[in-house]
């Protein structure tokens, strides 16, 4: 199992681990997210996805999302401080992904007519890829292995953000050459929240780094049950497409970070 083979290794075996991947490796894991929401916008600029479609790649990035919190960040958290200290950060991490709804929900809600809702929504998917970025530098400031698994499982996450932001300025008519300008934010956010991640964490001591993952495993399990499920369920995915997806999404993280050796 990920969290055994993680209590078998020493202090010193980590410390290697994180100092095992540089800045350059990190900004370079930090682009990942973003292939993922360029490639749910290229599959719906070729073609859009049918509700069916859009729900179950939904439920199966909330199964990546829910794996990544509770066989990654918790149980690597629990090994470097006490559980109350890691109890207590998760629900931090629970409020900050209650105030990043916030302020996405307001960017969103701040627009009037179509196209400007268009780019309200392009801002909230910009500052979710900044949240993204900054887990995968602070995960890789950990140990370089939970950097790489952090940024791969986002690319599957991210498609159907993809999907959604296209749908937003397809409706509201924003011609493709301001579509394609649009998605150059996507690289730029999740570069400087991966600069902001790594530099905060890298040679941080144990308290800081499992007191930040388990703030991180807040954001992210809050974000997937609160946010993503619901937004899975609008179109009324069938179960029999809904749940084999989410278990599918999960299914793919334990496999990626067994090959990842993460």
């Amino acid at each position: 199992m990920v969290s055994t083979r993680f209590v078998e290794q020493s202090p010193v075996a980590l410390a290697h681990m994180a100092e095992s991947i540089g800045l350059g490796t990190v900004l370079l894991l930090t682009l990942l997210p973003a292939l993922g929401s360029l490639a749910g916008m290229a599959l719906a600029e070729w073609r859009k996805p049918s509700s069916g479609v859009t729900g179950g790649a939904l439920h199966m990035a909330a199964g990546v999302g829910l794996a990544v919190a509770a066989t990654e960040l918790l149980p690597r958290a629990q090994e470097l401080v006490a559980i109350w200290l890691v109890a207590f950060a998760f629900v931090i991490g629970g409020g900050v992904s209650v105030a990043i709804a916030a302020v996405a929900q307001r960017i969103r809600g701040s627009k009037d007519g179509a196209e400007e809702r268009g780019w309200g929504a392009h801002t909230a998917i910009t500052l979710d890829l900044f949240t993204d970025g900054l887990m995968t530098g602070g995960g890789a400031a950990v140990a370089g292995p939970l950097g790489i698994l952090l940024a791969t499982s986002q690319i599957i996450g991210n498609l159907p953000g993809g999907f959604a932001i296209t749908a937003a300025f397809r409706d509201s008519r924003v011609k493709p050459r301001a579509r394609l300008l649009a998605a150059l934010a996507y690289f730029v956010a999740p570069l400087i929240g991966g600069l902001v991640g790594y530099v905060l964490l890298n040679g941080a001591g144990e308290l800081a780094k499992g007191a930040v993952l388990a703030v991180f495993a807040g954001i992210l399990l809050t974000a997937t049950i609160e946010d993503l499920l619901p937004e899975a369920d609008a179109p009324d995915t069938p179960r029999h497409l809904s749940s084999p997806a989410f278990a599918v999404g999960f299914a793919v993280l334990l496999l990626m970070s067994a090959c990842i050796g993460a």
